[in-house]
């Protein structure tokens, strides 16, 4: 195998199967999201009841995070991906059946409403256990010295399933409604439950373990926190997606500053979006593992100053090639964080690992979008996007000069190490 081969991980029968099952998964959660939003928001037009569903969503997934870790290291991963996944199926048949016409007929609004509420409250305890069961198995699906090209293909994929899922959402509502467009997403998920089967139980590698449920959550803690390169790159990313990004005001931005309409939003949305993907896909051909630490800064620092640029224009096509730029940079440090992780996670951890890391980046996006409202209307839009950028780069600098470890980490002498032990 090339040293550098960008297509090494997809030269894995299982692996595939797994970014099938991934792509899947995550576009039908992608489309699931947007259609509630609408059809919440059509039933009681108030805004609260949006904020409510991010609540329902964030709460159980960031609280269970640390005990969803402890279970994952526990059990068996391919088996504990299908039951997440089945209890994902009974989610979105749930919601598929509370918008047919026989429920909306014969059930009071409020009492359809709280029942969506419920599900997507099941469904962030689900969320929980989801990233660190694919943390957790991306590692027992590929050789080590393959990590940083598993974990470009695995970004690119939640990537790009996530943003076709959210514009085939508004697409199917206007096409065949609601409930069709529920039903479609119950037909993706038993696809994704169905092709899981296809791939090989794994073995569990801390099962002669004994620790308490205390102990296991403190030793998974005490290693993110004690390790400064894992906690530097966590804090990073999290610090960018909580001051950083713009997404839940950009509707802000495309109304009332730029005067570009719906359309506009969607240009908006997408400009960030295709250089993330553009930009992961880029990384299978550039190897990112030298200079691993300072590629993570400067792209950090980079998405900082093109999302204060994008507060002070008033020019639409200036903004759009700041959120592309802004999305590459972002596309860079993803595959970087996640290479990180994989290649410094010790095996028996990584449940709990990947459990802290969706508490860190899960939890930010939620309380960015709070963050960004509340400085929106405290400060106006660009000011408030303005402030956020500055903030990142400030924190960017600190970090950089603080954490020696992470901004002299390369990870080329991990993944030779790797390739050595594998022959």
């Amino acid at each position: 195998m090339a040293k550098n081969d960008p297509y090494a991980a997809l030269r894995i029968r299982e692996f595939n199967i797994f970014l099938l099952v991934r792509f899947a998964l995550v576009f039908g959660w992608s489309m699931q999201f947007v259609v509630i939003e609408w059809q919440v928001y059509s039933m009681t037009n108030n805004k609260l009841s949006l904020a409510i569903i991010g609540l329902c969503e964030f709460l159980p997934a960031f609280f269970l995070a640390p005990f969803a870790g402890h279970i994952v290291d526990k059990k068996e991963k391919r088996n504990l991906f299908a039951l997440c996944i089945t209890l994902f199926s009974l989610i979105s048949f749930g919601l598929f059946w509370l918008t047919s016409n026989t429920i909306e007929d014969t059930w009071q609004m409020p009492t359809i409403l709280y029942s969506i509420y419920a599900l997507v409250f099941f469904g962030g305890v689900l969320r929980a256990f989801f990233g660190p069961t694919i943390f957790s198995l991306i590692a027992l699906l590929v050789p080590k010295k393959i990590y940083p090209n598993a974990a470009t293909w695995s970004s690119s994929t939640w990537k790009g399933a996530s943003v076709f899922g959210a514009l085939s959402a508004g697409f199917l509502i206007a096409w065949i409604g609601v409930h069709h467009t529920l039903g479609i997403i119950f037909f993706l998920v038993m696809l994704s439950l169905v092709l899981v089967f296809l791939i090989n139980k794994k073995p569990i590698l801390n099962s002669g373990n004994k620790e308490t449920v205390k102990e296991s959550l403190q030793a998974g803690l005490s290693f993110v926190f004690n390790d400064k390169v894992v906690l530097g790159a966590l804090t990073l990313d999290m610090i960018a997606v909580l001051f950083g990004g713009a997404v839940a005001i950009f509707t802000v931005f495309a109304k009332d500053i730029l005067d570009a309409g719906p359309k506009g939003l969607g240009i908006l949305n997408a400009a960030l979006s295709s250089g993330s993907i553009l930009t992961m896909l880029a990384t299978t051909y550039i190897p990112i593992t030298k200079n691993t630490g300072k590629k993570l800064l400067v792209s950090i620092f980079g998405f900082g100053l093109c999302m204060i640029v994008f507060g002070a224009s008033k020019l639409m096509w200036l903004s759009v090639l700041m959120l592309f730029i802004a999305g590459v940079f972002d596309g860079i440090s993803m595959v970087v964080r996640q290479t990180i992780l994989q290649l410094k996670t010790p095996d028996h951890m990584r449940g709990r690992v990947g459990a802290v890391n969706s508490m860190f980046v899960g939890s930010s996006n939620e309380l960015g979008a709070v963050e960004s409202g509340i400085a929106a209307k405290l400060l106006g839009a660009p000011l408030a996007v303005i402030f956020g950028g500055t903030a990142t780069l400030i924190i960017v600098a600190i970090i950089g000069v603080k954490n020696q470890p992470l901004r002299d980490l390369d990870l080329t002498k991990d993944v030779e190490e790797h390739e050595k032990e594998e022959h």
